[in-house]
Formats: C-alpha cells, structure tokens, sequence
C-alpha cells in the first residue's frame, strides 16, 4: 500500500522504512544519531493505570529494539467526548507518565483528540551511537537467536475482552508487558556480537522474524517447542484467536515452512500478534552463551530459540522445526 512513496534521499537518514525496522535513524553532526518511533493502540486491559504502563513500555521497546536509549516522549492520546471518568483518562496518564520515569525518559507534551474509541501511545525519541546501531538487516548465518519474553499476549488478550481469561495468566501476561526491555537491551550492548535486533509485537514472532530474515538475506530456523509460552495459554487458543492473528498468517505465511506435526495451536501462537513483547535478538555463536548468561544474571528469562542460515534454495525466509 505505501510502495510508492520514495525514500528519503538524504545521506544523513541511517534507517527508514525500507528495512521494516522498529524505528528511523537520523544522523546528526557530531553527535548521537537521532532515533525515532510511535505506537499507539486501543486498551487490552481494564485497569486504566496498568493499561497507560503498557502502552508506554511497548512504545519504548522500539528505542531499546535499535540499540538506542529512550530521552524524550509525546503522548499521543483518543478519549471519547462524553462516558469516561476524569480520573480514568488520568489513570492512563498517570501509568505512562510512570513507566516513562522508571526509563530514565521525559515527558514533554502530547497532542488529544475526541474519537469514541480510546487510544493511547507514545512517539518516542531515543539517541545512539551510529556505529553500534542494531536493524533488522543485521543478521549473518551462523547467528544464534534469543528470545527475552514469552509469547501469548494476543490470545490472552482476545480472552479478557471476552471475560474468559484465569486471573493466574493475566497476571503473568501483565507483568510481562509491563515490563521494560531497558535491562536486555543494556545487557546487549555490554557484548559482542550482536547482529540484529527486533522487538514482537503486532505481527507475531513469526512475523517479525520474516522481517530481519528479509532485511538480512537469509533464513531463520525457528524451534517451535523452544518458543517460550505464558503456562496455559496453548488450551485458550482455540477460543481466543484475534483478527491480527489471521493477518499475521495470511501476510507472512507464504513465504514461512510450517512441519506437518506442529499443533494448529502451536502455529497461531507463533503468528500470534504480541502487545510490549521481548526482543528477538541475532548473535554470533561465540558470544551467544556469554549473552544469555549475563541475561539471566540480570533476571531477564531467556530462550534459545532458533539460528539464521544461509537462504534457503525455496526461497523461505523462515522453516520452523
């Protein structure tokens, strides 16, 4: 739909649209190159304050997804005219106001609009060194690729809306979105040997990972049972599967190999669109335990999750075992 708008030709534009990448790169004078997103998206909790937390960490994700640091915020906000609470819009502020002070990140304005349906989200400005930049066309074959959440977030998701969701798991699931990715990515640029990076969130692991395997020039092999899953969320997905999901499948299933043996509900979840999710991150071999080890030591779970090889002689950008 956007293929015929032209790129920027300016020479200080490092990363734009053309990689799919989770934010643009500007490269100032002498100094940090200039990094760039927005996110917004409509409530996938109750709770107003746990709902503005998310939103913020999911729109900070793609600063720390680029090997960047989160400086400033614009909050970018719809409430409908008439049926909410005061103090329920100031709830959301109030959550994202708060996890953007826990990113060392400030908050310097934003811009509302009436819509009857609510949104909330955040443009994000980050700073980084241009030469340690991490894109999607990073990955090299040979790349181990490690996963720093769970996935399931789009079905638990789908089964709050509808009242179905145990409290157990929507606790787990909320405790993962609003989580920071500060600490993986502060732990990804104290080693060597990271290739790429990229944040799941709306178009799934698989999605995403289509993604870097394009922008990369090469294939990824994903080990569905290595894929790490929120307990219990494989026996709601027969209930609870999201619009998103069928896209994401749609979208990106062409060019991805599924096994004959994988469960339907093993394959929606890895095209299962993820709200705040973990980072997907491409190492070379040698530095990949070191990595994960440090991974762990700062409390970030952590998985093996598949390698990048060589392209594959069809053409797929990703066979899952």
């Amino acid at each position: 739909m956007l293929s015929d708008i032209p790129p920027s030709t300016d020479p200080r534009v490092l990363i734009d649209f053309r990689t799919a990448d989770d934010a643009g790169v500007y490269e100032w004078e002498g100094g940090p190159a200039l990094v760039q997103t927005v996110d917004f998206f409509t409530p996938i909790v109750d709770d107003p304050y746990v709902f503005g937390q998310i939103a913020a960490a999911n729109s900070l994700s793609d600063i720390y997804a680029m090997g960047a640091q989160p400086r400033t915020a614009l909050a970018i906000a719809a409430f409908p005219k008439d049926g909410l609470e005061p103090g329920t819009i100031e709830a959301v502020f109030r959550g994202g106001y708060d996890k953007l002070r826990e990113a060392q990140t400030a908050l310097l304005g934003g811009h509302t609009v009436q819509d009857q349906e609510i949104k909330f989200g955040y443009a994000v400005t980050g700073a980084a060194d241009p030469r340690r930049l991490l894109s999607n066309a990073g990955a090299r074959p040979g790349d181990v690729l490690l996963l720093t959440k769970r996935i399931g977030t789009g079905i638990i998701g789908t089964a709050i809306k509808a009242d179905r969701a145990p409290a157990a798991i929507v606790g787990q699931a909320i405790a993962s979105m609003t989580a920071l990715n500060k600490t993986a990515a502060d732990v990804m640029a104290a080693v060597t040997g990271v290739h790429a990076c990229t944040d799941i969130t709306g178009f799934g692991l698989l999605g995403h990972a289509c993604e870097v395997a394009q922008a990369s020039g090469v294939t990824l092999l994903v080990d569905a049972g290595a894929v790490p899953l929120f307990d219990g969320v494989e026996a709601m997905v027969a209930q609870n599967r999201s619009g998103g999901l069928t896209a994401n499948r749609k979208h990106f299933g062409r060019r991805i190999s599924l096994p004959d043996d994988l469960t339907r509900e093993r394959a929606d979840l890895l095209f299962d669109p993820q709200t705040s999710g973990g980072l997907l991150i491409a190492v070379a071999e040698p530095g990949a335990d070191d990595l994960r080890q440090r991974l762990r030591d700062r409390g970030v779970e952590v998985a093996t999750v598949g390698r990048a090889v060589e392209r594959a002689e069809d053409d797929a950008l990703i066979h899952v075992r």
